[in-house]
């Protein structure tokens, strides 16, 4: 299935939302302002909070936990320095590691499990506005792929400095 994040940016908040191919809001990602550490929530559209995306402060790699009901269910991380381009990886609450690929500078990414796409990110066809579209292949690891795709995107513009986030 095809979701669109669209963001938008207003002056004292940060707020994107997702939606399905359908045109229909799905879920809302709320940045929590004013907090030591940048925390961002994900909230569906019943207004229940379904995931905490939060960077972890002081590290050498940048790094961001996930968390459904207070526990940590995937932990982002990408490497300062790579000879090879930009590195991220992403260890799973229940072992599994996935690779986040592609070409970062373009925002064309994939996020594999050894060798097969579950996700495609991509901002091809949305250069004109804050907007990307998130393929998902695995449909029952949909909200934990949306949450990756706007971690990775997150960070890829704190790292750019095309926004002022800090995650």
């Amino acid at each position: 299935m095809r979701y669109l994040v669209r963001d938008r940016m207003l002056a004292f908040h940060e707020e994107a939302w997702i939606e399905t191919e359908h045109r229909e809001k799905a879920y809302r990602v709320d940045r929590k302002l004013f907090r030591p550490r940048s925390t961002f929530a994900l909230v569906n559209t019943e207004g229940d909070q379904v995931a905490t995306i939060v960077k972890k402060a002081l590290t050498l790699h940048h790094t961001i936990l996930v968390k459904e009901d207070g526990t940590t269910v995937a932990r982002i991380s990408k490497r300062a320095f790579t000879f090879f381009g930009d590195r991220f990886k992403v260890v799973l609450r229940d072992g599994r590691r996935l690779r986040v690929v592609g070409n970062f500078w373009d925002r064309e990414f994939d996020i594999q499990d050894r060798g097969t796409t579950l996700a495609h990110v991509s901002r091809r066809w949305f250069s004109f506005r804050d907007a990307y579209a998130v393929d998902v292949m695995a449909e029952q690891d949909a909200l934990l792929l949306l949450v990756l795709a706007v971690c990775v995107d997150h960070t890829l513009q704190d790292l750019k400095g095309e926004k002022v986030t800090n995650l």
